[in-house]
């Protein structure tokens, strides 16, 4: 990748203060694969998925952010024997497998792709409990996550309440109880800390969609560093005014899932 348009690109987009002329034409051509990185707001995950994307380009030999618009499903699936041939460990390898879809999730969604290459790859299994495939299908899962409007809080928190529930199969009180300190990093992959019945604890990997999503919310609703608080929370509370309290497994079904009736 071409160290200067990089570095050129990442200053403009770090840059808070007022835009110049020249300033404002040079955002017009950032490329989107470096929106992507410029969005990726978690240290710990800007630090591996930025080496795991260089891992990558090395790799392909690409040489510019456009150039990952060239690459296929068989071009990850050489990566991934590649990773295999150097020992790394399962964990490792999805992780890469992880940061590459991530990214090409996030041209798709600026249709400077038409579809994510990594999708297919078989990516090895680091939990046995993880459950990632939706239960519905890709059309069904994207419409239904759609459904909440994205301009209000509650729509922000609602499409990250679906990803959570269709991508890792919580039960509604699982999600009730989930704390922002149960979206966590282990080995380099966002995890989900999940209390179960019998007091069981089990980890699953957070699906790239469902991590934007809920980075979004916390973003907005503003609890993000209260570690020890609930992660989903009400958006308005007429009788009492507390937000700081976890969402009822209720009304998950009855403000939530109703978005399905609508699809």
């Amino acid at each position: 990748m071409k160290k200067d348009t990089q570095a050129s690109s990442e200053t403009f987009l770090s840059r808070a203060e007022s835009l110049t002329a020249s300033d404002f034409a040079a955002l017009g051509r950032v490329p989107p694969e470096l929106e992507w990185f410029a969005n990726l707001q978690n240290a710990q995950t800007r630090r591996a998925y930025r080496n795991d994307v260089k891992d990558f380009t090395a790799f392909a030999g690409l040489h510019q952010p456009e150039d990952f618009r060239t690459v296929t499903r068989a071009h990850l699936i050489a990566w991934r024997k590649h990773l295999e041939g150097r020992r790394l460990s399962q964990a490792s390898i999805r992780r890469k497998l992880a940061a590459l879809s991530s990214l090409f999730a996030y041209l798709c969604e600026k249709n400077a792709l038409a579809h994510n290459p990594v999708d297919g790859v078989r990516r090895p299994r680091a939990h046995h409990t993880e459950g990632l495939t939706p239960a519905l299908s890709d059309a069904q899962a994207r419409a239904l996550l759609a459904a909440p409007p994205e301009q209000t809080l509650k729509g922000v928190r609602d499409r990250a309440i679906l990803a959570t529930l269709l991508y890792h199969g919580l039960r509604r009180t699982e999600l009730c109880q989930l704390k922002v300190q149960d979206v966590q990093q282990r080995e380099g992959i966002l995890h989900l800390r999940v209390d179960g019945k019998g007091g069981k604890i089990r980890f699953l990997p957070v699906a790239p969609l469902a991590a934007r999503l809920i980075e979004a919310y916390l973003a907005q609703a503003g609890h993000g560093e209260d570690r020890a608080g609930p992660l989903f929370r009400p958006v308005r509370n007429h009788a009492t005014g507390t937000l700081n309290k976890p969402l009822h497994p209720t009304s998950i079904y009855h403000e939530i899932v109703r978005y399905s009736k609508t699809k």
